[in-house]
């Protein structure tokens, strides 16, 4: 099983593109952290629509996309990774 199986080969540069946002986010201090995730969903559904078209496919993939910037940020904060 390959991640290429669930996401689009395109929305691979989505990713590394929603982690820099939400840094940015973060670093303004104008938004609450709890509210980060939502942005970044709405961003990445965005982008998907503009790289696949307006489908529930594509909808899904943003939702995927996302998922896996957010989660992949927490894994590297909670392990440790990047002090």
């Amino acid at each position: 099983m390959n991640i290429s199986d669930y996401l689009f080969e395109q929305g691979l540069a989505v990713i590394p593109l929603l982690n820099i946002i939400g840094k940015i986010i973060k670093e303004t201090k104008f938004v609450s952290d709890r509210y980060i995730p939502v942005i970044l969903l709405v961003i990445g559904i965005s982008c998907a629509f503009g790289l696949m078209g307006i489908s529930a496919d594509s909808a899904i993939q943003g939702v995927l996309l996302t998922g896996t910037a957010v989660f992949g940020n927490q894994l590297v904060k909670q392990l440790g990774i990047m002090n």
